[in-house]
C-alpha cells in the first residue's frame, strides 16, 4: 500500500490545527468536529499515518483544511511575509555597503574582504561535515542520542556516530535513521552521500547561474520543476511541489494546505543566498526572501532571512560569530516568534556553562509545542550553538547535532557558518573532512561526483561575476 507523505489531507489536518494554535487562530471547534469523528492527531516523526483514513474521514479533513485556512490570524499584522512588510517593522534594517547608514558597527560587517575560494570550500566542506554527522540520528529523541553517543565513549561528541560497541538491546530500542546508517555512521562513510541539505545549495547554484542574483520565485519554481526529483522533496517543499503542479503559483504555493510553511526547509535553501552576497546581509536577505515564499511564510522565511544575512557577515572573515548572528537579527521583524526564540536561546548559551543545560532548557520551551522540524526550536539551537561555542568549528557542529531535533539540517548550517569563520579546508580537523573524500553524490543537475573545491570555485564565481577567474 502506497502512503505517499507530506501531503494526505488527513494526516495535514493535524499539522495545520498546531499550526493554527501558533499564529492565533480560534481552531479549537474545528479541532473538536476532527476528534468527535475519529480523527487523529498528526503523526509524531512520520511523514504520514500507518493506515489510510476512509473516504469519509478524508472529505472531512478536506474541508476542514478549507475552514482553517479562512480563520484569521492574530499575528498577521506584526509577522508580515511580504519584504515590504518585513522591512517595515525592522528598525535596524542593514544599508547596502558603502551607503550612509546610521547604524551601529554591529549591523555593517566590512565588505572590504570578499571570501576567497578556500574560504567557501571550507563552508561547503564544513556543511557537508555538519550535515553527515548529524544523519544517523535524525528523528531520534534526545535521549537517545545522548545515550548512543554515551554507548562509544563518543560523549559529550567529539566525533562522527559509530555502531561499534553499542549494545543490541539500545539499537533495538532506538535503531539510526534508517536511510543514512549505510552511509553515515563512521565506520561506512566513504564521501559524502545524497541529502537535501546539500541538494538545495547546489540547486541554489544552478539558479543564480541560469537567472543571476536577481532571480524571482517563479525562477525557483521552474527550476525545480526541471531539475529536482518529486521525491526528493519533504514537508513543505512537497507541498509546494503538489501545489505548483495543480497550476498555482507563488505566493500561493506557500499557502494553500501546507501545514509546514513554517519549518525548517527555507532555512536549509540560504547559505548560497549568503555566501554569494560577502558584506551585504540585505541583499542576502531579500535574495532568501525571493527563494522561501515558494514554500514558506511568516517565521519560515525569516529563518532563512535570518541565515543568510548571519553568513553574509561572516563571509567577509572580518566579524566574530557574535557580530554576524547579530546582523542576522537585523532582517527579521524583532516582535516576531523567531526573533524572541533566538535571544532567549543566546541568552541561555551566555548563562549556562554545560551545553546540556541549555538543550534541555531550549527542548523544555519548545519540544511540547513544535514539530521537530519547526523553524523555531531548529533556528534557536543552532544560534545557541554557534554562541556557546563561541563560533569554533568543532564545538559548534557537535553542540548543534548533540542538541536533537533536526539533527543533519542542524549540523549543516552550523558548520557552513562555522567553517567560513575558520577561513580554510587547512583550518578544519581532517578526522571531519578526510572521509568526505572531496567527493558529493546527489541526483542534482550534473553536481553527482563533484568535489567541494570545485564547488567552491563556482560559487565565487557566482558571487562576483566580474573578477577574473582564480
Amino acid at each position: 500500500m502506497l502512503r505517499l507523505t507530506w501531503v494526505q489531507p488527513e494526516d495535514l489536518l493535524g499539522h495545520e490545527l498546531r499550526q493554527a494554535r501558533q499564529d492565533g487562530r480560534e481552531a479549537q471547534a474545528i479541532a473538536a468536529r476532527w476528534r468527535a469523528a475519529g480523527g487523529s492527531d498528526a503523526p509524531l516523526r512520520a511523514g504520514a499515518s500507518p493506515e489510510p483514513a476512509s473516504r469519509h474521514l478524508r472529505q472531512l479533513a478536506e474541508d476542514l483544511l478549507a475552514e482553517l485556512a479562512d480563520l484569521p490570524g492574530r499575528l498577521t499584522e506584526q509577522e508580515p511575509t511580504g519584504l515590504a512588510g518585513i522591512k517595515a517593522v525592522c528598525p535596524d534594517w542593514p544599508t547596502a555597503p558603502g551607503a550612509a547608514t546610521r547604524a551601529r558597527p554591529v549591523l555593517a560587517p566590512d565588505p572590504t574582504q570578499a571570501p576567497t575560494p578556500a574560504r567557501l570550500e571550507a563552508a561547503w566542506l564544513g556543511r557537508a561535515v555538519g550535515c553527515l554527522l548529524g544523519k544517523p540520528v535524525e528523528k531520534l529523541p534526545l535521549s537517545a542520542i545522548r545515550r548512543l553517543a554515551a554507548a562509544t565513549g563518543n560523549w559529550p561528541l567529539t566525533t562522527y556516530f559509530t555502531a561499534r560497541g553499542v549494545p543490541t538491546e539500545l539499537l533495538t530500542a532506538h535503531p539510526w535513521n534508517r536511510r543514512s546508517a549505510t552511509t553515515s555512521l563512521a565506520e561506512n562513510i566513504d564521501g559524502m552521500p545524497e541529502d537535501d541539505d546539500l541538494n538545495y545549495p547546489l540547486l541554489n547554484l544552478l539558479l543564480i547561474q541560469r537567472h543571476g542574483k536577481n532571480f524571482a520565485t517563479t525562477d525557483v519554481a521552474a527550476l525545480w520543476l526541471d531539475e529536482l526529483p518529486a521525491g526528493r522533496t519533504f514537508t513543505a517543499e512537497r507541498v509546494a511541489y503538489r501545489n505548483l503542479l495543480t497550476g498555482l503559483e507563488p505566493p500561493d504555493t506557500a499557502r494553500h494546505r501546507n501545514p509546514f510553511r513554517e519549518w525548517i526547509g527555507a532555512l536549509i535553501r540560504a547559505d548560497v543566498h549568503g555566501w554569494t552576497n560577502p558584506g551585504d546581509p540585505a541583499a542576502a536577505a531579500e535574495q532568501a526572501h525571493r527563494d522561501a515564499t515558494l514554500t514558506h511564510t511568516a517565521n519560515g522565511v525569516y529563518a532563512a532571512m535570518f541565515t543568510a544575512a548571519t553568513i553574509a557577515g561572516a563571509a567577509t572573515g572580518t566579524t566574530d560569530i557574535h557580530t554576524a548572528l547579530g546582523t542576522g537579527l537585523t532582517v527579521i521583524p524583532p516582535s516576531s516568534r523567531l526573533a524572541r526564540a533566538i535571544h532567549h536561546a543566546i541568552r541561555l548559551a551566555r548563562e549556562h556553562r554545560d551545553f546540556a543545560d541549555v538543550v534541555d532548557a531550549l527542548h523544555a520551551t519548545h519540544a511540547h509545542t513544535h514539530h521537530w522540524v519547526h523553524a523555531l526550536p531548529n533556528t534557536a539551537l543552532i544560534a545557541a550553538a554557534l554562541t556557546h561555542a563561541d563560533g569554533d568549528f568543532d564545538g559548534s557542529i557537535c553542540r548543534a547535532v548533540s542538541g536533537g531535533w533536526d539533527t543533519d539540517s542542524n549540523g549543516a548550517t552550523t558548520g557552513s557558518i562555522a567553517a567560513l569563520l575558520a577561513g580554510s579546508p587547512s583550518a578544519l580537523p581532517e578526522r571531519w573532512t578526510a572521509p568526505l573524500k572531496n567527493r558529493l553524490s546527489t541526483t542534482i543537475g550534473d553536481f553527482d561526483g563533484t568535489g567541494f573545491d570545485a564547488l567552491a570555485r563556482l560559487t565565487h564565481e557566482l558571487a562576483h561575476p566580474e573578477a577574473p577567474r582564480p
